[in-house]
């Protein structure tokens, strides 16, 4: 005979509220912690190497996206993400601001080749400037 366990329902319910009801102690958790995220994380690297190499073996993104499926990701997106999408950005301004001074200097810096007529070949020669100094820019 099986283990009995509650109907799946019940206990998707039963998570719900009770993670919803311990935000709290997950900010005191967070703000309390002595612990080294960043250094644990960075001393981590051979693991999470190890970890990516098996989920591409066994193709896990693959199948992660065949068994969500479009609709799962629309109705999530529309229902949940759009709610938080102000917040978030909102959020993230500074972070933002602060990535993006790199290559609002890179663009900044550029000395473009001229303009040529609409069309011209030559123009494409602006489009490639712009793109390998913010290659480089990212990648060193």
């Amino acid at each position: 005979m099986g283990i009995q366990i509650k109907d799946t329902a019940t206990i998707g319910r039963k998570f719900a509220s009770r993670a919803q009801a311990a935000s709290p102690e997950f900010k005191i958790g967070v703000d309390s912690t002595t612990a080294d995220w960043a250094g644990n994380t960075a001393a981590a690297v051979e693991s999470y190497n190890q970890g990516v190499t098996a989920a591409i073996a066994r193709q896990a993104f693959q199948k992660g996206v065949s068994a969500a499926g479009t609709a799962k990701w629309k109705e999530k997106a529309s229902n949940i993400g759009a709610s938080r999408y102000a917040q978030g950005v909102a959020g993230a301004e500074a972070a933002f601001t602060a990535g993006f001074d790199k290559y609002a200097n890179i663009l900044k810096g550029l000395s473009l080749p001229p303009r040529a007529p609409k069309g011209s070949p030559q123009n494409l020669e602006r489009v490639r400037a712009v793109a390998d100094a913010l290659h480089k820019g990212k990648t060193g």
